[in-house]
């Protein structure tokens, strides 16, 4: 391997941290002094709305959410602008989660009628109905949650109307099938209301008021308003009644993008890679949210426990392709039954789907939505250490704030109650990592302000330590981001971090441009400033780690080859290396390690591959490691027992989505299932020491509870 990738030589009280969550949610309350946005992209600014930024709760020691444990309770809600935004972006995490037997509730925010044009390509343009339009793309979902559940696709579904706040009115139609079930609700606002009204100009204009579409044969008589704030109450009261335990939402915060010759705009809302409408849903939803989980914790004297995962759009389009043959499959059969045709029997006289999406259309489109799967806030959740009891603790984001869940004793294999931390309303991300001295740094991305009605947005990257270890926290810490421009700060990406031996603590994050940005804590625990490291077209998903002689690396995917910077000496600046050459990464985190022989050992899918490989002095293929998503990666001892032998020990998901490992890479090593067929939020966490805790694999599953798997090699890799 090329020898750049080798070593070279005070707590808060509850009604403070409602205070902070009202802050946010009070409308038109928050917002920005003199931003400055990109015109058309994402749900803009006015310029001149000046507020303060709601504060980060501080840590207390409350454990403020339902118990983890005799509360199995699970159910997902997602959120979308259109009828199909689940299929294509979502999907294969909500056809799993489905299957598994997890209630499924959908929320369609617009009624998708478009020109009004059902069109199957190669038959006669027939005549704009836009309300004939919406029906069948209803029907195609019907086609598609049943064929998902397993059921004939033109199951009889139960359609009713669903009374909600604000004096709305919205179709519900519900579908059950043994252990699964699936309601969908069609609020159906229409995407062009009248006056011209669209949902961005809810989302930011004050005073915009939106119609909604009657759907041909919708149980719903007549037409409902709604206005920004009506928006929020609804969606908030949608999450109070059914109270999920898991959200699918949107990309609130979309990438800047270049549309020109070379990168035609398409369906881009102008300057960045999303829908327009995608993107003020996605910002409703996390408002609503917000106001959901205030007003739920006054009301019921505890959070409500769940957890969020958001999806990227049209993302897909400009990126390496994550699917492998037969996950991509297993998706395009979801949306086929979507798609329907006119000449299938479903039942429904204004159409049998969305023909335009039917047969093979969307695998031969060439913006590829449906070949990728790609995470806003890309992390392995929650992130295991121990305790000074040998415990297993976990950090993760729990009811949008930071907690941290204990094992109940050394070894146990069981989480006790969630402990809140505050920092809230949090991104689904978190970096975690112990300091020389032995504390606790926990890293996130905080929603600081997000208020629409022409007020600004704000993210910002905030930490949390520990005064010593194993001791009590400090109060949450905001360390901005490395963008001068808010509407740039929307787009900063994940947290990474990584602690040295001599006593720094090294911050990484995604800029808006696609580089890399740090921001150092020295020994003193004082933080440097932001400081750009290079680099671009990078996509998020940051892996950071130490090497064998302790200097610090980062890895990056990009579109071309894997990023890579590193010190060239411990304690020295971090810099881009030269491009590394490597083959061009399918789009997801990368795993990486000390290998046992001290190099570093880089392990990832190329676009579409169903195997990955490992890339150190030679790069080998794992043969049976089959999957999809990121894998996570640490030198182990080998299953023989003898503590001089090492091996690397992946972790990841198989092609349907549950959790494996693998103890070495050789021919012979084949990965080992999950007990009780795990299916992770996400990409489970990775913890490998050579104390009694051994190899543990963390993971959260759709009820918002997390779990321990501790697996025993059968035999030698």
């Amino acid at each position: 391997m090329n020898s750049r990738w080798t070593s070279r030589g005070a707590r808060t009280t509850r009604r403070q941290t409602l205070a902070a969550l009202a802050a946010l949610t009070a409308g038109g309350a928050v917002g920005i002094a003199g931003v400055t946005g990109i015109a058309g992209c994402g749900a803009g600014h006015a310029r001149g709305a000046a507020a303060e930024p709601a504060r980060a709760s501080e840590p207390g020691a409350a454990e403020p959410f339902t118990s983890a444990a005799g509360d199995k309770r699970a159910l997902l809600l997602q959120i979308m602008a259109h009828p199909d935004d689940d299929l294509y972006f979502m999907n294969p995490d909500a056809e799993q989660v489905l299957r598994s037997g997890v209630p499924v509730v959908c929320v369609y925010v617009t009624a998708g009628e478009a020109r009004g044009i059902n069109h199957q390509a190669g038959t006669p343009i027939p005549h704009a109905d836009k309300a004939a339009y919406s029906a069948s793309r209803h029907q195609g979902l019907r086609q598609a949650y049943a064929q998902m559940m397993g059921l004939n696709q033109f199951a009889p579904w139960q359609r009713s109307v669903l009374r909600l706040p604000g004096g709305v009115t919205a179709e519900t139609n519900t579908l059950v099938g043994g252990a699964r079930s699936a309601r969908l609700i069609f609020l159906n606002i229409a995407m062009l209301s009248d006056g011209g009204a669209r949902i961005p100009a809810l989302w930011n204009t004050p005073g915009t008021v939106m119609r909604t579409l009657l759907a041909t044969g919708s149980p719903v008589a007549h037409p409902s308003s709604y206005g920004h704030q009506t928006l929020v109450d609804v969606l908030a009261g949608i999450m109070d009644r059914y109270r999920p335990t898991l959200i699918h939402t949107l990309d609130p915060d979309p990438d800047f993008q270049v549309h020109d010759v070379l990168h035609p705009k398409d369906n881009d809302q102008p300057g960045c890679s999303d829908h327009r409408d995608h993107t003020p849903v996605a910002l409703f939803t996390w408002k609503a949210i917000a106001q959901w989980v205030a007003t739920a914790t006054q009301r019921d004297q505890r959070a409500p426990r769940f957890t969020t995962t958001a999806f990227r759009g049209y993302y897909n389009q400009r990126w390496p392709h994550n699917l492998p043959p037969a996950v991509l499959a297993q998706k395009a059969r979801a949306i086929k039954s979507y798609g329907g045709a006119p000449d299938w029997d479903c039942g429904n006289a204004a159409g049998c789907g969305d023909y335009s999406q039917g047969g093979v259309r969307p695998l031969r489109n060439r913006k590829g939505w449906i070949r990728s799967t790609h995470y806003r806030y890309p992390a392995s959740l929650p992130a295991p250490t121990t305790d000074a009891q040998g415990r297993l603790a976990a950090y993760g984001v729990l009811g949008a704030q930071a907690v941290r869940w204990r094992e109940t004793g050394p070894g146990s294999g069981r989480f006790g109650a969630p402990q809140g931390l505050g920092g809230g309303p949090l991104a689904p991300a978190l970096a975690a990592v112990r300091d020389s001295a032995g504390r606790q740094v926990l890293f996130a991305l905080r929603f600081a302000a997000l208020a629409g009605q022409g007020a600004g947005d704000l993210r910002e990257i905030v930490v949390l330590e520990q005064r010593r270890p194993d001791g009590p926290f400090r109060a949450w810490t905001g360390l901005g981001t490395p963008e001068t421009d808010p509407e740039h700060g929307r787009r900063v990406g994940c947290p990474a971090a990584v602690a040295t031996p001599d006593g720094r603590v090294h911050l990484f994050v995604r800029t808006a441009d696609k580089g890399l940005a740090t921001r150092v804590r020295d020994a003193k625990g004082h933080w440097g400033p932001w400081q750009r490291l290079g680099g671009a077209e990078i996509q998020d998903g940051l892996t950071a780690l130490l090497d064998a002689e302790g200097q610090v690396h980062v890895l990056a995917p990009g579109r071309d080859t894997v990023h890579h910077w590193a010190q060239e000496w411990a304690g020295g600046p971090v810099a881009l290396r030269p491009p590394s050459g490597l083959p061009r990464p399918g789009g997801d985190q990368l795993g990486a390690a000390v290998a046992p022989d001290g190099t570093l050992a880089l392990i990832y899918r190329t676009p579409t591959a169903t195997v990955p490989a490992v890339h150190g002095e030679t790069t080998l293929t794992v043969r049976h490691f089959e999957g999809y998503g990121p894998i996570a990666a640490h030198t182990v001892a080998e299953p023989s027992g003898r503590r001089e032998a090492k091996t690397l020990l992946l972790v990841g998901r198989d092609l349907g989505g549950e959790v494996q490992v693998q103890y070495g890479t050789g021919p012979d090593a084949k990965p080992l299932r999950s007990p009780g067929h795990l299916t992770p939020v996400g990409a489970p966490a990775l913890l490998a020491d050579d104390g009694h805790q051994g190899v543990c694999v963390v993971g959260l599953s759709p009820d918002a509870t997390p779990w321990i798997w501790r697996p025993r090699p059968t035999s030698r890799a």
